[in-house]
């Protein structure tokens, strides 16, 4: 694989900054230089964020916080049963129009990065406001200051209740909240005492929300006492942890190393890592000049970064739906992917988020990863044995028991994909069909594909051997 390619950079810097090229860009990609294409992804990601509201007028000014308990006692088993149920089925469509917004929104970078916060800050509740309100929260600040989006991720709804900082009162404190700020959100397990969790959890005593699904510091709440932290002293509230949290070089690093790992590669590379951590503290946290300075670096673009990344799930059903334009008679067959695949929208595995890489792999998993093109295309049928867990069902339970194979209506715009082949002879046809579809450094034996596509006319071969390369292993890396 040769590293001069200019169109395997570019697609490199859309897989991983992205989620790969549209049909209508590809032609684009072999004039543009990496740094023009990354000050483009940045501009179209610096407009004005449109909050998503998918949440339906039946839960409006009857409850927005459900998971507080006097609430919820006030409500009878039928109303709890209505709100989960509306709630879930919000959750559902709150997946789809954000995988929407991924597939076609402009702001590439901003969605992307908003899906690496999401796996961070994970986050799991059965409360469509509080889910939607953390989202908005993450998709505004994904390019902005790393401490202004931790500060706001921790007084969401969301997080304080799916963490228990909602029960943390003084006199008896609740040490999740503290422990998972510092394990998963900011310094990394090892790089505190358990001490420090225990006074971390008694500044945070207080912090909650109400009935609106807003912010509350409650006083009465609040132990008052003088607390030491990471070797500082003084009657620290929870803002005043965040604050020492930020001034630890280790965050910078932590985050930093996660970002790599994520967005360059599982191999961490240690001095690259720390010569990054050290700019990223810097800066003050700007996460658009962290991933400036890896984006626009020459060794992203080295022959062991490219074509060595593991597709997530949304990554993979994302990636297909920007390269093959489509519409689905039914949309959310997407969400039954995304479980087979093990990567619901909102349903993380746990407070850790999808542990990613390798992970995404199985015998069972990789064999309908290499069917979904074909699935989706109506080229092959698709069966789902659902699970009876509801929390891991949606609320789906009921939904396709049957085992019958059930074909996936799709409109395909083929026009806009075999256009970006017009000037190619017909005997260079399937190599460039292979550089735009995979990233890898092996590319599929000709002779082996011939057996699988429509050789007798141009559209029909175009289209054959771009489903068949999505359909290898190869299309599972990027």
């Amino acid at each position: 694989m040769s590293i001069s390619n200019n169109q395997l950079k570019n697609q490199h810097l859309l897989w991983r900054a992205a989620f790969g090229p549209m049909a209508e860009n590809v032609n684009e990609l072999p004039d543009v230089s990496q740094k023009d294409l990354h000050k483009i992804l940045v501009k179209t990601s610096s407009k004005k964020l449109e909050e998503f509201n998918v949440a339906t007028n039946l839960l409006d000014g009857l409850v927005k916080g459900i998971q507080d308990v006097g609430m919820m006692q006030k409500l009878t088993r039928d109303q709890r049963k209505v709100l989960r149920k509306q709630s879930v089925e919000d959750i559902k469509n709150l997946n789809l129009t954000w995988l929407n917004e991924m597939i076609n929104s402009e702001a590439q970078m901003r969605e992307k990065m908003s899906l690496f916060w999401h796996g961070h800050f994970a986050c799991r509740v059965i409360n469509i406001y509080f889910q939607q309100q953390l989202l908005n929260v993450v998709r505004e600040n994904a390019l902005g200051s790393f401490g202004d989006l931790l500060r706001e991720v921790s007084k969401t709804p969301a997080m304080l209740s799916f963490l228990n900082n909602q029960q943390n009162k003084k006199q008896h404190p609740n040490e999740n909240f503290a422990r998972e700020v510092m394990e998963l959100f900011t310094m990394g397990r090892g790089n505190y005492t358990e001490h420090d969790v225990k006074e971390g959890a008694r500044a945070f005593t207080g912090w909650g929300f109400n009935l609106q699904s807003e912010f509350v510091d409650r006083p009465f709440l609040h132990d008052t006492g003088t607390k030491t932290f990471l070797g500082k002293t003084g009657n620290f509230d929870g803002d005043d942890i965040i604050d020492i949290l930020l001034e630890q070089k280790q965050t910078a690093k932590f985050i930093t190393q996660k970002i790599y790992k994520y967005f360059v590669n599982d191999n961490i590379d240690n001095d690259k890592v720390e010569k990054l951590s050290e700019k990223f503290y810097q800066s003050n946290y700007d996460i658009k000049n962290l991933l400036h300075d890896i984006y626009t670096s020459e060794w992203f673009y080295n022959d062991e970064n490219i074509g060595t990344h593991i597709k997530s799930p949304v990554e993979l059903l994302v990636g297909i739906r920007r390269l093959i334009p489509m519409e689905l008679a039914k949309p959310e067959t997407q969400i039954l992917f995304q479980r087979a695949l093990g990567q619901v929208l909102f349903y993380p595995p746990n407070v850790a988020g999808w542990p990613g890489g390798k992970n995404w792999i199985d015998s069972s998993a990789l064999m309908l990863r290499m069917r979904i093109p074909q699935i989706l295309t109506d080229m092959d049928n698709f069966v789902v044995k659902p699970k009876d867990d509801d929390d891991t069902m949606m609320g789906m339970e009921g939904v396709d028991k049957n085992t019958r194979p059930q074909q996936i209506n799709s409109t395909i715009d083929w026009d806009a994909v075999t256009k970006v082949f017009d000037k190619i002879p017909r005997e260079n046809l399937m190599q460039k069909i292979s550089d735009v579809v995979l990233q890898t450094r092996d590319k599929i034996d000709p002779a082996i594909l011939n057996k699988y596509v429509d050789k007798d006319a141009r559209d029909g071969f175009i289209k054959t051997t771009m489903i068949e390369l999505m359909s290898t292993p190869e299309y599972q890396l990027s």
